[in-house]
């Protein structure tokens, strides 16, 4: 499969976040490759006012400061004082809009997740719970606040290309967990790969 270029990233959050799902999100760490199908995202900014991304919560801070770069990099950051949430950049330069990654299916690399996220549960019933959420999976693939500003385009995180999921295979819900958003909380703009036991 090949690595996805600069140009599929520098298009409408909607777009970038559709075509996102059922593509492998590799990270190459200093233990090994670990990779996983993204199967649930949700899409931030864009040409509609969306009062839930964070480029609306005060302009550019030190923060969220690549959002406003082009697309093509990651964005990570900490909530809860402890977990940490992952988010393609994506649009062209100064259209601050992003697809922030809930969960994958893993891939590559599963005995590492596992050590990472001190998984000790061998039931393979279970093994959902390894990358079920955005802060399980940044745990599970080694996504910390060193990733911020990486460069998709280049060889230590990256998404590789695979078969186009049919509309069939998906659903568009509302996003979670921003209350805060005003009617923004409505839209439906998280995508889930139905009916795959890793959504979160």
């Amino acid at each position: 499969m090949k690595r996805l270029r600069r140009d599929f990233y520098l298009r409408k959050p909607l777009k970038v976040a559709r075509d996102l799902i059922g593509k492998e999100l590799v990270h190459m760490t200093d233990d090994g490759k670990i990779s996983g199908k993204i199967v649930d995202v949700e899409a931030y900014g864009g040409d509609k006012e969306d009062l839930a991304c964070h480029s609306l919560s005060g302009g550019k801070t030190d923060r969220n400061e690549i959002i406003f770069n082009k697309g093509g990099f990651v964005y990570i950051y900490l909530i809860y004082g402890m977990y940490y949430c992952l988010n393609i950049v994506v649009g062209k330069k100064d259209y601050p809009a992003t697809v922030f990654i809930r969960a994958v299916e893993p891939l590559e690399g599963l005995s590492l997740m596992k050590k990472k996220r001190n998984f000790k549960n061998k039931k393979n019933r279970k093994i959902f719970n390894l990358t079920n959420g955005p802060g399980k999976l940044c745990q599970a693939m080694g996504f910390d606040k060193t990733c911020y500003g990486k460069d998709l385009c280049r060889n230590e995180i990256y998404v590789l290309d695979s078969k186009s999921v049919s509309d069939s295979e998906i659903n568009y819900l509302p996003r979670v967990n921003i209350d805060y958003a005003g009617e923004s909380k409505h839209y439906p703009w998280r995508i889930i790969l139905k009916s795959n036991k890793f959504v979160s």
